[in-house]
């Protein structure tokens, strides 16, 4: 190669390299663009009935530090108290898990047996697994400083692009050649609507799963069910690993108590998931945002696994907007257009 294509050889790797080496920086400003394109909503609709946008941003930012306020004063501690005991039950749980194995062990012959998969092992699995949960919950939440820090980075970051986002929008589209600038603005907006499509189907869905498995919960007189509608409520964030994870708490605890109440546990989950899955979601997103499912499992397992819990919360709103980048770039502005020579 020519000494100019192994400069641009080592400029892309320098900047792949520099990229890697700030992602958490990264994450952290796609999570405030995130939060200021949906506020930057609210300020609009504010904006529709009359409102200037000044006015429109002060109720709009005094209404997120209301929210904030409260749910840091008068919501958390009580929960906070209430996650500790769960996580003070499930050792109890699988401990309960490993008796009814025994027990049920013993009673089935010893030729079938031999053809079921060890109880024990997946009591060791399950210790395993929530071990490591709560030991990166723990890592996560005992550098208070870090995530204090963080918080007031994102809070920062959002008020200033919501103030005023023009000024980033028309740096960002000048990174391009002048002749595709126009092409860039629309992009952004399809990005944004895209990402307000996600945004409407991920607050209908995280409130439907959230009130129905509390009352569920509630209901089936399982422990703490205020914490583990919690839990569902953020996991909802996290398409089909989510779903998983957030059954497998109270699961726990109603074994504390019988089998009978753990299966009627699984039955509600497989009823609220069918349900939001099927008429709640839809709703919302197949009108905004599609997905194909292998690709979206595929992404979420990849970005958990590079970058964290921040980077599994946010692998679908990136993967939203890369998808819409490839649709309109590679594939309409490129691949569409492209001519075979003759």
């Amino acid at each position: 190669m020519s000494l100019g294509k192994w400069l641009g050889f080592f400029a892309l790797v320098v900047s792949l390299y520099i990229l890697w080496e700030i992602r958490e920086v990264i994450l952290i400003f796609f999570t405030s663009v995130v939060f200021a394109t949906a506020l930057n909503r609210v300020v609009k609709r504010l904006q529709q009935s009359g409102a200037k946008r000044g006015i429109a941003l002060t109720l709009t930012i005094g209404m997120v530090i209301t929210i904030v306020f409260l749910s840091f004063f008068l919501i958390f501690p009580p929960l906070t108290k209430q996650f500790q005991e769960l996580v003070k039950l499930i050792p109890f749980g699988i401990d309960k898990i490993q008796t009814w194995t025994n027990w049920l062990q013993a009673r089935v012959p010893s030729q079938f047996v031999n053809n079921i998969p060890s109880f024990n092992d997946l009591t060791t699995e399950l210790q395993r697994f929530f071990t490591w949960i709560i030991t990166n919950l723990y890592l996560v939440l005992s550098n208070s400083l870090t995530l204090v820090l963080n918080f007031l980075l994102i809070v920062v970051l959002t008020i200033m692009l919501l103030v005023n986002p023009q000024p980033y929008r028309k740096v960002f589209i000048s990174l391009f050649p002048a002749f595709y600038r126009q092409r860039v603005d629309e992009i952004l907006n399809d990005c944004e609507k895209g990402l307000i499509g996600w945004l409407k189907g991920v607050a209908l869905s995280m409130t439907f799963i959230g009130i129905t498995s509390t009352i569920g919960l509630w209901f089936l007189d399982v422990p703490l069910p205020f914490v583990n509608g919690l839990l569902a409520t953020i996991l909802a964030l996290i398409p089909y690993i989510g779903a998983i994870l957030s059954v497998v708490p109270p699961l726990l605890l109603a074994l504390l108590y019988s089998p009978i109440k753990a299966i009627f546990v699984i039955i509600l989950y497989t009823l609220i998931q069918q349900i939001e899955g099927n008429f709640v979601t839809p709703i919302v997103m197949e009108k905004e945002v599609y997905l194909l499912p292998a690709y979206t499992l595929a992404i979420l397992t990849a970005f958990g696994f590079l970058f964290g819990f921040l980077g599994l919360f946010l692998a679908l709103p990136i993967l939203i907007v890369l998808q819409t980048w490839i649709r309109e770039v590679v594939i309409k502005d490129v691949l569409d257009r492209w001519q075979t020579a003759r």
